[in-house]
């Protein structure tokens, strides 16, 4: 066991590493092409956060035949993501992070509640064949493929409504850095992110394993947990520069990768619909994420400014109960 754990220690440095590089890069790249700190959490930060959960996925459908663990680290990471915003609030001084963020993240918030609710009603419904199969494909897969598509339009579209009411540019502080080298590093690092990151659930799993606990319990928490490593590196890299849109969109915008993932992750298993095969379980995860998904909605529009004993909003404590209750769920839970 020593071994998958110095395994593990390798990983999380190289991520670490990797992902500082990667928020800086980032904010280079969306300094030079006038994109918003928010699109650029969305479309940049997000997607290559997300790469070792959907490394992970295909390799649990397809060489590991383990479905509940594909699609744990899915949900799990969607609830272990919206968890970090209670890190950010509780470290973003010295108002909390729904009085400074932009209202633009209530659409990938929202965008996100309504892909969480897909997969939560498809876990529950999809054993009863009430829900259409295409050959060997799930309904759900389809939709959320045009719910995923619809929603980063929906966004590139209010970004470029909001880069039009924007003033200009301020102070530039990349001007060694040109936008060529900037994108050539910045996939020089996401390769590295990319490497550990796949390497992080396996060295996981097999210490799972060795720990004999359940497979829907390591999908969820171990594997999501270590799969969402570069989303904790990246949202404290992205706060230390002062940079909190881009670390909550990065965080929202994976969370509807994540949800992509999944439809992939059943093109890829062969053996019928995914989630047909998965533990009903799954479904109290993604309905945790739906209700942390509407407490970040609510602090967006509300905006509340005082924190609870001086740590954290209020919001906060809400998503940090769904979460503990949720893990609770899950490790009482046996297949």
């Amino acid at each position: 066991m020593g071994s998958h754990w110095f395994q593990l220690a390798v990983c999380a440095l190289a991520i670490a590493y990797a992902g500082s590089r990667l928020t800086r890069l980032a904010d280079a790249i969306g300094e030079k092409t006038g994109m918003s700190a928010s699109w650029v959490g969305v479309l940049l930060l997000a997607a290559v956060t997300s790469l070792p959960e959907l490394a992970t996925g295909v390799s649990a459908v397809t060489v590991a035949n383990e479905p509940n663990i594909a699609v744990g680290d899915v949900l799990g990471s969607t609830v272990f993501n919206l968890a970090l915003l209670v890190v950010l609030d509780i470290l973003h001084r010295p108002d909390t992070i729904y009085g400074r963020a932009s209202t633009g993240h209530i659409l990938s918030a929202g965008f996100g509640v309504i892909l969480l609710s897909v997969v939560g009603a498809s876990v529950l419904l999809q054993r009863t064949q009430l829900l259409p199969v295409f050959g060997s494909l799930g309904g759900y897969t389809p939709l959320l493929l045009v719910l995923y598509l619809l929603a980063m339009r929906s966004m590139f579209s209010y970004e470029q409504r909001q880069a039009n009411a924007r003033s200009p540019a301020g102070e530039r502080r990349y001007e060694a850095l040109t936008l060529r080298l900037a994108a050539l590093q910045f996939a020089l690092f996401a390769g590295i992110v990319t490497l550990a990151g796949t390497w992080l659930p396996i060295a996981g799993t097999r210490i799972a394993d060795e720990m004999g606990w359940s497979r829907t319990f390591v999908g969820t928490l171990l594997v999501a947990g270590a799969t969402s490593l570069p989303e904790v590196v990246v949202t404290l890299a992205a706060l230390r520069l002062r940079a909190l849109d881009m670390a909550i969109g990065g965080l929202l915008g994976s969370n509807l990768f994540d949800l992509l993932i999944i439809a992939i992750d059943d093109v890829f298993y062969t053996r019928g619909s995914l989630l047909a095969d998965v533990s009903p379980v799954h479904a109290v995860t993604a309905f945790s994420a739906v209700m942390m998904s509407g407490a970040v909605i609510i602090g967006l529009v509300y905006r509340p400014r005082r924190r609870l004993l001086g740590t954290m909003s209020v919001v906060s404590v809400a998503l940090l109960a769904v979460y503990l209750v949720n893990v609770y769920v899950l490790f009482v839970h046996r297949e």
